[in-house]
């Protein structure tokens, strides 16, 4: 039958392979390899080693020793440093770019990121309600307590002086925010620490902590430092908003005030320099008006000096017709003329302020009266006039 077949299993190429005959070969291969010989079929000493098994032991030498070799190469990515250190002692900084360096034990190399934004939080942790009182509580120069949670952001500059200088880098830039940032607060008022003065708080404590760092030559350069949240303790905080808005209130009313005052005064001294002026040419209105009276006097007496009657006589009727000039009176002479008279009625009703109209009679073909006639009816003309006054 097919299983009493002592080639059956090796005919069977479908099943599994044979291990001790895998196992076999291998070593036989290995044996080859180092110069000498499989076991003998009778069961002997094996082979001793020849000068092949040396030439299979150098060339797994070279290999190891090229692998050696190769584990010194390393690359160092944009933006960061490699630091190579020969026994644990700073040899060199090497820039971005596949590098090599001798491999381990003699040197080792620490890659450092020198442009990534390190955060250090001060006064809580991952959460500005997750406060830590011992960091976030502290005292203003009018002895008041407040509680400032702020985050500070740094770089690398120097990443040996980062790497060996401090066991503990970010200790260290939290210590010198604490320290800059209480050293202020305690120079300044809380009215300015928490409204007015919070971005030249966090400039000042920017400045002050990098002085501190770099004494301490940690290597960090300190890029930002952010205000996350600044306020009285929670104890007196419902006190502070009482302050706080009167305070609002007195500088509501302050400047309601001063609206009022820049709305009123400019008023009043428009007013004022209003009047002043009117005041200044009213002045300059009587003394040139009182100038040019006086001259016109000067020249009426000059004429007067050389036509006495005829002056007068001009003056009287220049007189009468300013005073008469207002008034709705008709005058009518009667000496020179007939009863026949014209007066336009109408005319004189629709004037609002009527000048005075004197009635002249009309024209006859007569001789003109003679001089005593005329100067007798002027003399009797005014006498009238002087009894109407």
């Amino acid at each position: 039958m097919a299983w009493n077949d002592p080639d059956w299993g090796k005919k069977n190429s479908g099943g599994p392979p044979d291990l001790d005959e895998l196992w076999r070969k291998f070593n036989q291969r290995l044996n080859s390899m180092f110069g000498g010989k499989g076991p003998s079929s009778g069961g002997g000493a094996p082979t001793p080693i020849g000068p092949k098994a040396f030439g299979g032991m150098g060339l797994i030498a070279a290999l190891a020793l090229l692998v050696w070799i190769g584990s010194g190469f390393y690359i160092v990515n944009a933006g960061e440093r490699g630091v190579v250190l020969r026994f644990g002692k700073f040899l060199e900084t090497t820039q971005s770019g596949p590098r090599w360096h001798l491999p381990y034990p003699f040197e080792s190399v620490e890659v450092v990121n020198v442009e990534q934004v390190r955060t250090v939080e001060v006064g809580y942790r991952n959460n500005v309600k997750s406060k830590i009182l011992k960091e976030s509580l502290m005292l203003t120069d009018d002895e008041n307590i407040i509680d400032i949670q702020f985050a500070v952001q740094y770089i690398l500059k120097s990443p040996e002086e980062f790497l060996f200088n401090n066991r503990h880098p970010e200790d260290a830039v939290l210590n010198a925010a604490e320290t800059a940032i209480r050293e202020i607060v305690g120079k300044n008022k809380m009215n300015f620490v928490l409204y007015e003065g919070r971005a030249e708080v966090a400039a000042r404590a920017t400045k002050l902590m990098q002085e501190i760092l770099d004494r301490y030559k940690t290597g960090i350069n300190i890029s930002k430092v952010t205000m996350q949240n600044a306020q009285p303790p929670e104890q007196v905080q419902a006190a502070f908003d009482d302050a706080v808005k009167a305070g609002q209130d007195k500088e509501r009313q302050k400047n309601e005030g001063q609206a009022y005052a820049n709305d009123v005064v400019p008023k009043a001294r428009g007013a004022a320099s209003r009047l002043l002026e009117e005041a200044d040419g009213y002045k300059q209105r009587v003394i040139a008006s009182a100038e040019g009276d006086a001259s016109r006097f000067k020249q009426i007496v000059s004429e007067y000096n050389k036509a006495p009657v005829v002056t007068r006589d001009r003056m009287y009727l220049d007189a009468m017709q300013q005073m008469l000039s207002s008034t709705s009176k008709v005058l009518v002479d009667q000496k020179g003329g007939n009863n026949l008279l014209y007066l336009p009625l109408d005319k004189l009703i629709q004037h609002s302020a009527p000048d005075t109209s004197v009635a002249k009679p009309i024209p006859q073909p007569e001789s003109a009266p003679s001089a005593d006639s005329t100067s007798r009816s002027r003399d009797a003309f005014r006498s009238r006039d002087r009894e109407t006054r």
